[in-house]
């Protein structure tokens, strides 16, 4: 006999959730607000969520100076790709299907704004201009066609104390450079994967 117990229908989900206030349940909106805009206008960073045509499923960190993420108008937007491990996971996602879902933050910040739609990969265009940082131009954009936006409340920043520094303990893991040689390149000394992950210098290739 199985010890979990498991919930298999939405009426057994509703008996334990109770549905949603009418407020919560209908303040999803199809298109950007002005405040949404100011959001998008602060935030540096967004975890994109994508799913393969066959289930498969992937979230994705993107990072860059806030405002990075452009506008196009009230219901497309524009996020840029930066040099990274060249995986792309979320990329081929993305060709199989198209939806994702998008969370943006701001530091500080328990709330945040989400964002659902449908996605295209975009290899040139005019507003590549527009998101040249330190002299990088992307290759390639996410643009996303927006169904729905809307904002979320901070509970789950509250619960987690992820912005209180009192609550951060950074040592208590090994360091990326002794992960990085347990499970991506063995064969390299600590002593070279430290330097290669020492701030200063990983910090000029970012771009």
């Amino acid at each position: 006999m199985s010890e979990f117990v498991e919930v298999t229908t939405e009426a057994e989900l509703r008996e334990i959730l109770p549905p949603p206030l009418e407020r919560t349940a209908n303040k999803a909106r199809p298109k950007l607000h002005e405040l949404d805009r100011q959001w998008l206008a602060e935030s540096p960073f967004v975890l994109i969520a994508t799913s393969a045509a066959d289930g498969t499923c992937d979230v994705s960190p993107k990072g860059d100076p806030a405002g990075f993420t452009l506008v196009l108008d009230d219901t497309r937007i524009a996020i840029p790709e930066r040099p990274g491990n060249r995986r792309a996971d979320g990329f081929h996602n993305v060709l199989s299907n198209p939806h994702v879902g998008l969370i943006y933050l701001i530091p500080g910040r328990g709330d945040t704004l989400r964002i659902n739609g449908r996605a295209r990969l975009v290899r040139e265009a005019p507003f590549f201009d527009d998101m040249i940082v330190k002299g990088n131009r992307p290759k390639l954009a996410l643009v996303v066609d927006i169904d729905e936006i809307f904002h979320h409340c901070q509970k789950a920043f509250m619960r987690s104390k992820l912005w209180s520094p009192e609550s951060w303990t950074p040592g208590a893991l090994p360091s990326r450079a002794a992960i990085s040689k347990t499970f991506e390149r063995p064969e390299e000394s600590m002593a070279d994967l430290e330097a290669y992950y020492e701030p200063g210098r990983y910090a000029a290739g970012l771009y």
